[in-house]
């Protein structure tokens, strides 16, 4: 079996080398940069399953090019900052990212928050397929995009397509915190909890749900999430 690859983005070869290292005697894969546009030269070649990504680049605004490989690439997103702000940290999330590490760090703590991107789902909530159809619209995980009714794409990220799944995966059933937690991975707390709300917000709005009343992703307070569509998988 193929180890998994991990790209790492950052400008500092210290920092590159360290978390080389470590990914490597965890037993992946890794490819290092230090500029934006090596970088995406890079993916253009060989698509990584994890993309570690520094905000502070000396070539490209960090966030713009989180917010667009969330759209266009397949790969979860971890960044790695010394933004430290919770507003930063929300910004990320908000643009994308599947995790927000800040500097310093142990490499330890990648490797694990790595790990946690690609492990396999617990839950059982996970369907096969590609495409899902709900309510009108349709779910095409392949190319990342949803079509509306009449044909009108929005792009969704890698992070909003995976709870997208899971709720896709489990209509008219309550999903707790805990389970998702479980499905998803990462470690439980404020910090996964927020980026659920992220995410869930963002599917909200690109589903054109009132968010006073949503009428597909129910909010059951103090229990979790229910999905209220009809969900024929292809």
């Amino acid at each position: 079996m193929t180890k998994p690859l991990v790209a790492i983005l950052d400008d500092e070869p210290d920092i590159r080398n360290m978390l080389a290292a470590a990914l490597e005697e965890a037993g992946f894969r890794t490819r290092t940069y230090g500029r934006a546009t090596e970088f995406e030269a890079g993916l253009r070649a060989t698509t990584p399953d994890v993309c570690l990504v520094d905000l502070g680049l000396p070539d490209r605004d960090g966030l713009t090019l989180v917010h667009r490989l969330a759209l266009e690439s397949g790969a979860a997103i971890i960044i790695i900052s010394g933004r430290a702000q919770v507003q930063d940290r929300v910004t990320g999330l908000e643009l994308g990212a599947d995790d927000y590490i800040i500097k310093p760090f142990e490499p330890a703590e990648v490797v694990a928050r790595v790990r946690a991107r690609l492990r396999q789902p617990k839950s059982d909530m996970q369907a096969d397929g590609n495409t899902a159809s709900f309510s009108g619209w349709t779910a095409h995980f392949d190319r990342y995009v949803l079509e509306d009714g009449d044909g009108r794409e929005t792009a969704f990220s890698h992070a909003e397509g995976e709870v997208l799944r899971l709720f896709l995966s489990a209509p008219k059933r309550l999903i707790t915190r805990h389970q998702m937690q479980e499905a998803l991975g990462g470690a439980a707390g404020e910090s996964f909890d927020r980026a659920m709300d992220v995410r869930i917000s963002r599917l909200r709005t690109k589903l054109g749900e009132d968010p006073k009343n949503p009428k597909l992703i129910k909010t059951i307070y103090g229990a979790g999430y229910i999905f209220l569509g009809d969900v024929t998988w292809r």
